[in-house]
């Protein structure tokens, strides 16, 4: 058998970086920069306002206090969005806004809650003085042009992820576009005459297809484009015309079919169309997992990761291998879950020598981390999974991790109201 890891490197060296494209900022959220981004402008273009308040010399303000006040007469006004249409002369204020340009002479901006403004208003009074009730000193409030970005500056490197906050970079610099890797379409098909389809009415010993809505769904999250292809029957005409369909794919995945069975057409098409290699990986639960390509009529190459048919091997072989391998096609480098070292609240038993992938429940309490096992094991409880935010790994060469023993946590999710 494999180990894990020497599965996963064969499949990412089988797969790679897609092309370019141009998108529009926000449907390029995720995607990997294409581009190094350089700054065409000083960030902020001029000296500004870093509050609500008055522009002022900060020696007009020496000695100011709530029982000391210092007055001084307002000359003008300037609004966010606007130029100052005066110099600051010595012994006057500006009333500005925040991100409004700072009119020569000023080297201080007293925030409003400073100065007795609200009270002048309540009075009734003209706004042509104010009286200042804080000293401040020299750049008090005060944003200097191009403290964040200079012009030339590069602002992103090729190879970032774009997020939201490199999304806002990116518009703050004039961009409304970015050129980024593609996302890879991933075909997904279910194999099997016991399956349909959600919405359709129960009955004649069919179950419903969960595998190719759950797999869609994390293709989606991470990343890809799902294409879905439904189901197909145990026969090689309907798995030739299905898998046909995902060969137009960056990326097929199916699930079942790929064991010893009698009804096992999918390796036997596989086998036909391209080069597929089965093999069984050192992990429970998934062990049986298919990898090769299927030849498309153009002469390309699909690359093909056949998944185990029960419902939970098929979710956590694909956090294995087809995350990474999607990640690796968008441009990304760093493909590892994010784990905590956690105590167990309950043993973990391993029979057979293989990496086990406990379905668990990760909170913290005092500090530490706790995994709590979902209850049942078995590889076709689908509920376990979904009760799970991460799986509890008990490695190879131990037969058994007892209650109590700290254990390695993939993180598949991190709750906001349990993971601190």
């Amino acid at each position: 058998m494999l180990s894990v890891e020497d599965a996963l490197e064969r499949i990412l060296g089988y797969v790679s970086p897609l092309e370019a494209e141009e998108r529009s900022l926000l449907e390029a959220l995720g995607q990997t920069l294409a581009e190094d981004v350089t700054s065409p402008l000083d960030l902020p273009p001029m000296d500004n306002s870093a509050m609500d308040g008055f522009a002022v010399r900060f020696a007009d303000t020496v000695g100011a206090s709530a029982t000391n006040p210092v007055e001084l007469p307002v000359i003008g006004y300037i609004a966010a969005g606007s130029l100052p249409d005066r110099d600051l002369q010595p012994g006057t204020a500006i009333r500005i806004m925040t991100g409004a340009p700072i009119p020569p002479g000023t080297d201080a901006v007293v925030p409003f809650e400073d100065t007795d403004e609200v009270q002048r208003k309540a009075s009734g009074a003209v706004l042509d003085r104010i009286a200042i009730m804080q000293e401040v000193t020299n750049g008090t409030n005060l944003r200097p042009a191009g403290e964040d970005l200079r012009k030339g500056d590069t602002v992103l490197h090729s190879g970032a992820t774009l997020r939201s906050a490199e999304i806002g970079v990116l518009a703050s610099v004039g961009r409304d576009r970015a050129r980024v890797l593609r996302r890879p379409v991933v075909a997904v098909l279910s194999t099997g005459d016991e399956l349909m389809l959600p919405g359709e009415a129960p009955g004649g010993g069919k179950i419903y297809d969960s595998n190719s809505f759950g797999v869609a769904a994390a293709i989606q999250r991470y990343g890809g484009i799902p294409k879905m292809l439904g189901i197909a029957r145990d026969n090689l005409e309907d798995t030739n015309r299905k898998l046909e369909e995902g060969l137009s794919a960056d990326l097929l995945i199916t699930s079942a079919g790929v064991s010893k069975g009698d009804y096992d057409f999918v390796k036997d098409v596989l086998m036909q169309r391209g080069e597929i290699a089965f093999w069984s990986v050192r992990m429970r639960p998934a062990r049986p997992l298919a990898f090769g390509a299927l030849h498309a009529p153009d002469g390309s190459r699909v690359p093909h990761i056949g998944l185990p048919g029960n419902p939970v091997s098929a979710l956590v072989a694909f956090e294995q291998f087809c995350r990474p391998a999607i990640l690796k096609m968008l441009g990304q480098t760093n493909f590892a879950k994010p784990t905590v070292q956690a105590t167990l609240r309950e043993a973990i038993h391993n029979f057979d020598g293989r990496r086990v992938y406990a379905r668990a429940i990760v909170t913290k309490e005092d500090g530490r981390y706790y995994a709590t096992l979902t209850g049942p094991q078995g590889s076709n409880i689908l509920t376990s999974m979904a009760r799970a935010n991460g799986l509890a790994i008990c490695p190879e060469n131990l037969t058994e991790m007892p209650a109590g023993a700290t254990a390695e946590v993939q993180m598949l999710d991190w709750p906001e109201d349990t993971i601190l």
